[in-house]
């Protein structure tokens, strides 16, 4: 039997699988990693997983929600030290930039929620928080844009729309690559993009 000491340091399963899984979802994709993989990864038995994800699919979901809140943190950390409205922008750049330099267990891949949406067949739910976190992203865009052109809401929104897509492009591209190259080159059009404003 274990001691209470040893009970009250062991991480809980849930907490175990859910890092295991994203270390495999990342590495290997979402279709690739069996439960057979995660609980071996997680040192937990199958039943913990079922205890604790109704499915594949609930673990898939939880997932990409720790995913979005680790992508929001950084940019958080990041927006909270620019004091211009530029800045602000550029922060969300630099959380890409943040995002492609993690230490990966086999190397940086791209974004971990595009590469499983890409797994993820049409209409599937995961899909719809990629997208939703997408979007969120795009209206942190445009909620900094906005303070550059106030009043001017039809304009910010379009800024907003390019430089998401300069962002996503340049980093489906890092992905590819392995670094962070492209994003930074990203950063430094949104830069000349908004010094035209």
């Amino acid at each position: 039997m274990a001691s209470p000491e040893s009970r009250s340091t062991k991480r809980p399963a849930r907490a175990s699988l859910l890092e295991a899984a994203a270390r495999l979802f990342y590495a290997d994709g979402v279709t690739a990693t069996g439960i057979d993989s995660i609980t071996a990864a997680a040192g937990v038995a199958k039943k913990s997983l079922y205890n604790n994800f109704a499915s594949k699919a609930d673990l898939v979901a939880a997932y990409l929600a720790a995913r979005h809140e680790e992508w929001l943190a950084m940019y958080r950390e990041r927006v909270a030290a620019a004091v211009t409205p530029q800045g602000r922008v550029l922060a969300v750049f630099d959380a890409y930039i943040d995002h492609a330099n993690f230490a990966y267990e086999r190397g940086f891949r791209g974004c971990g929620l595009l590469n499983a949406a890409a797994e993820l067949p049409a209409g599937a739910p995961g899909r719809q928080a990629v997208r939703q976190h997408k979007e969120e992203v795009e209206d942190l865009l445009l909620k900094h844009v906005a303070e550059l052109q106030p009043g001017q809401g039809e304009a910010a929104g379009r800024m907003a729309r390019h430089l998401a897509f300069v962002l996503e492009g340049s980093m489906a591209r890092a992905g590819l690559e392995g670094g962070d190259r492209c994003l930074h080159e990203a950063r430094m059009i949104a830069a000349q993009m908004l010094e035209e404003l």
